[in-house]
């Protein structure tokens, strides 16, 4: 594994027991309590900064009352954009792939290739989908505003968007015409609700 890697599965744990711990109403403290560890362990593992054994894993999955597979799988997240200037193309032989983004476990997955028009009306906001959904987008026309209600993201043609679909989001056409294909994916498993 790179140190890359490394950083990036650290902070997979890290949103995912901030978002158990905060689902079920515990404070840092209150976590720490359960798990049986330091205050400031528990910090820096929700900070990413932390490198957890296995054993520390498992000691806050059974104080979350989740399995180490949804600590180390990707539920939901905070927006995630790739830029069509930061994209990476991979030559496989006479044709090349842009990989856009990657989740991973089984469930439900939806194509659309959507066409929007700019009428002045289009700013309704859309109701929370189940727990875990995700909307990914990718702009091949035009520009779109979207994302979770207060977290939106303008996008251009060429930019991917990944955003969590489980709360009150939007997808506003700010140009005159533009056309994305979405992917909508949702947890086979439904998640955990607050109590």
């Amino acid at each position: 594994m790179t140190i890359d890697e490394v950083s990036e599965a650290n902070q997979l744990v890290a949103r995912n027991i901030r978002r158990f711990r905060v689902e079920r109403g515990y404070s840092l403290g209150e976590l720490a309590r359960r798990s049986g560890l330091a205050k400031q362990t528990v910090s820096k593992i929700e900070q990413g900064t932390g490198n957890p054994t296995v054993e520390t894993l498992i000691l806050i999955c059974a104080a979350l009352d989740v399995s180490a597979r949804r600590v180390l799988t990707e539920w939901g997240t905070p927006v995630y954009v790739q830029r069509a200037g930061d994209s990476v193309w991979s030559s496989t032989g006479p044709s090349a792939e842009r990989l856009l983004d990657e989740v991973y476990g089984t469930g439900y997955v939806r194509n659309l290739l959507v066409r929007f028009e700019r009428d002045g009306t289009d700013d309704a906001v859309i109701e929370a989908h189940s727990p875990g959904t995700l909307h990914h987008v990718f702009v091949s026309e035009g520009r779109l505003e979207l994302g979770p209600v207060g977290d939106l993201v303008v996008a251009f043609a060429g930019d991917f968007v990944r955003y969590p679909a489980d709360v009150p989001h939007q997808c506003l056409c700010v140009s005159d015409r533009a056309v994305a294909h979405i992917v909508t994916t949702r947890p086979q498993l439904q998640q955990f609700d607050a109590t």
